[in-house]
């Protein structure tokens, strides 16, 4: 969020070798170029930033949208703009659909807007497949590069109005990570903070650490320094976000714990709210159990990625834990954080599973008790262990256990939902609900949404909600005062 003097950066001169003035210099550079095209329009021009993926695809949207706000362009709702990025992902089949069919709307646009760019970054493009599709089938894309070098983009964009050419900018191997660079926030008083890149994990389904890199830890100081620049700003709640938060900080000179840094981000004034996502069930350990247990800021929810409640397909997902192992945590953790809710992945028709194998999913969550869990039919991905195993599970019988687990999870979600009603409890209001007017939307502690009647000036706030109704996965709720401005 620091300001930085655009102004003052001597075009004439060469650009830097190092980061972030390199890019600093592209931004400024950009700055003019907006400034004569807006001219040349009569009007400003435009960018539209589009997410497909995860929180860390989100929050890299933000870090997108920053640079394209610093150097001139002015955010747009919708495709029909002077500027077009869509930050893809890969996890599942049906997200790079979604892309392709949004590349043909793009095109149509394109041919009826002189000048428009479109540009796109992410997972999707580390895969090399996908970048020889791009190239033969949708010519138009001015700009290609991967989600380890997103950080270019403004150097992209100038080297494409220089060149007037396509331009494919894809690193391999690990992230370059670069600092300091301007980031456009989605809400004034919440914020992810990436403290972490890649994964090690190499889970038998998952194309996520083939695209992604293996793991690097962000400095803590770089880290600390960015929350305390947000709480700065106003921002009272961060979500601090990686593949695998619990192997935070090996990759460091000095080893750092997941649990060292959430203690030190604890002791930020103006934070009162500390979230994280996504840890990682066969390496969650005491020492995060236990500074959840004594913190007044950490949230009190975790998310826990089942997959599957069958050993035997734990051990073909390459998970690295049993079935007898992921409840025992699950009872560790309810037990040692008071009013703590446990929400899971899961997913459905993985490569070989049986009826019998499904039957031991719907058991863990009976046993687990799951306040909520995204659940997922098996996707399969080219290039993972898994496309290549036999066995693979027909999709009608994929839908008839997905549609089993739906309801079930229904039905323990809702009677652990029930469970709170008629108790106050503190909400952090996100802002005006979708459905209702006259109606705010916030959170729990424990993230479970609440709607209640009340002004969209209570943005960002702490108030106090009755819990009236739940109604399966959220409350609806009254308005009981605000909550103290600790």
């Amino acid at each position: 969020m620091t300001n930085f003097d655009y102004d003052s950066i001597d075009l004439s001169a060469l650009p830097p070798e190092t980061e972030p003035a390199r890019q600093r210099y592209f931004i400024a550079r950009l700055r003019r170029w907006t400034k004569k095209r807006e001219q040349e329009l009569g009007r400003p021009v435009t960018a539209c930033v589009t997410s497909f993926g995860c929180q860390m695809n989100a929050h890299d949207s933000e870090k997108l949208s920053g640079v394209l706000l610093a150097s001139g362009f002015h955010p747009a709702d919708s495709e029909d703009a002077d500027f077009v990025i869509y930050n893809t992902c890969t996890v599942r089949e049906n997200a790079d659909q979604r892309v392709y069919g949004r590349l043909g709307r793009a095109g149509s646009i394109r041919r009826r807007r002189p000048g428009m760019m479109i540009a796109l970054t992410g997972c999707m493009m580390q895969e090399k497949p996908v970048i020889e599709k791009l190239k033969k089938s949708y010519p138009f894309v001015d700009i290609i590069f991967g989600n380890k070098n997103n950080y270019k983009l403004a150097e992209l964009i100038a080297e494409h109005i220089d060149s007037g050419k396509q331009v494919i900018d894809i690193l391999d191997g690990n992230r370059k990570i670069v600092e300091d660079l301007p980031a456009e926030h989605k809400y004034s008083f919440k914020s992810g903070v990436n403290i972490m890149y890649g994964c090690n994990n190499f889970c038998s389904y998952c194309i996520v650490p083939y695209v992604t890199g293996r793991e690097q830890s962000r400095r803590p100081e770089d880290i600390l320094g960015e929350v305390r620049d947000l709480a700065a700003h106003g921002v009272v709640e961060v979500m601090l976000l990686g593949q695998n938060v619990n192997s935070y900080g090996k990759t460091l000179e000095t080893p750092v714990t997941f649990a060292q840094l959430l203690r030190e981000v604890e002791k930020v004034p103006g934070i009162r709210r500390i979230r994280f996502m996504t840890p990682h069930p066969k390496d969650l350990s005491d020492e995060l159990i236990d500074t959840m247990a004594g913190s007044t800021k950490i949230c009190r929810h975790v998310h826990l990625p089942l997959q599957s409640g069958s050993s035997r397909i734990l051990e073909k997902m390459n998970r690295h834990y049993t079935k007898e192992q992921y409840l025992a945590l699950v009872r560790k953790i309810r037990e040692r954080i008071p009013g703590v809710s446990v929400t899971a992945d899961i997913i459905v028709g993985f490569p070989g599973e049986t009826e019998e194998d499904f039957r031991e999913t719907l058991d863990v969550v009976r046993k687990a008790a799951f306040d909520g869990a995204f659940t997922f039919l098996y996707s399969k991905r080219s290039g993972t262990p898994a496309a290549r195993m036999e066995d693979q599970v027909p999709g009608d019988v994929m839908k008839y256990r997905f549609d089993r687990l739906l309801a079930l999870m229904q039905e323990v979600g809702s009677a652990m939902c029930e469970k709170h009603v008629g108790e106050v409890q503190e909400v952090l209001v996100d802002g005006a609900d979708d459905h209702r007017a006259g109606w705010v939307s916030g959170r729990l502690s424990n993230n479970t949404l609440v709607h209640f009647p009340g002004s969209a000036e209570l943005s960002g706030r702490f108030v106090n909600v009755r819990l009236d109704q739940s109604k399966g996965f959220y409350y609806l709720g009254t308005f009981s005062g605000m909550a103290d401005e600790r």
